[in-house]
């Protein structure tokens, strides 16, 4: 089902629009996608599209993020918009049409579709402003959020991370926030010396030195007391003073953990789709 005005094809820049692929309202915990910024460190990439929008095995990465959240029954989603969003809205519009099998009569312009499978999902997509900042566009979408917990990442990296031991973590430390911290994969072999003598050589281990924010996060409705306006950080303005007044918990990923900044990410991601076994693919 699409609910949308009906000027949405000639005026979907600026539409505010929610979609449900198959009517049914999730109960239970919101997702919210940041996805609305330029991707300028993808810039070969994010021209025409928002950085989400990049594929990996054909299937943008923001599907990818979606997936895996529904594979621990998180089917209500929360995007909020930005650079390019029209690209977004109009991937949502055109999905349920587009995937499985159409027929069209010529003659009288009929069309009848037969889709096998259509993800459950109930999809907010909302502009929150070119510029705006991570922060600000969390503040935007309060409206939609009431007084839940809900989870926020970013919609640019994959994860095997386990979403229900994420959010027990979360309650069990009665914190405001949760973070979800990772190692990065090293970018360069690692390797041991003794003298002059290599003892061991990994080619780019996946723990690569310290911890550092992989999205996946889980805040109490309290953090948007935080939010001033649209230039709120979340990272600075939030994650840091949550940090200081001891209201940030940080949930170790020991697993696969992967951002898509550079075309080398891109091609890396690709890769190990085409691998046939990608880490972060949980509901196969």
């Amino acid at each position: 089902m699409i609910r949308c005005p009906a000027r949405a094809l000639d005026g979907y820049a600026t539409l505010n629009c929610r979609i449900s692929l198959i009517g049914h309202h999730m109960q239970g915990i919101k997702a919210v996608l940041l996805a609305g910024g330029y991707g300028t460190r993808l810039s070969e990439a994010t021209q025409n599209i928002p950085k989400p929008m990049v594929e990996i095995g054909g299937r943008p990465i923001l599907w990818h993020i979606m997936r895996h959240y529904a594979h621990f029954g998180c089917e209500e989603f929360l995007i909020a918009l930005g650079y390019r969003g029209e690209i977004i809205k109009r991937y949502f519009l055109d999905y349920a049409r587009l995937n499985g099998n159409m027929s069209v009569n010529l003659a009288d312009g009929q069309v009848q579709t037969e889709t096998p499978h259509i993800e459950p999902w109930l999809i907010h997509l909302n502009d929150t402003g070119i510029d705006t900042s991570t922060g600000g566009r969390v503040k935007a979408l309060q409206p939609h959020i009431h007084h839940e917990t809900f989870m926020v990442t970013y919609g640019d990296g994959v994860s095997d991370i386990n979403l229900d031991d994420l959010l027990t973590f979360h309650r069990d430390h009665g914190r405001l926030a949760t973070l979800t911290a990772v190692r990065p994969p090293a970018r360069f072999g690692a390797m041991t010396l003794d003298g002059s003598s290599v003892v061991t050589f990994t080619e780019k281990p996946q723990i690569g030195e310290g911890w550092v924010n992989g999205g996946f996060l889980v805040f109490e409705p309290g953090i948007f007391d935080y939010l001033k306006n649209s230039n709120a950080s979340l990272e600075s303005d939030v994650l840091e003073r949550l940090a200081r007044e001891g209201q940030l918990a940080a949930y170790r990923h020991e697993g696969f953990w992967q951002c898509m900044d550079t075309l080398r990410d891109v091609r890396l991601l690709e890769s190990l789709w085409q691998s046939g076994s990608p880490p972060w693919v949980l509901w196969e």
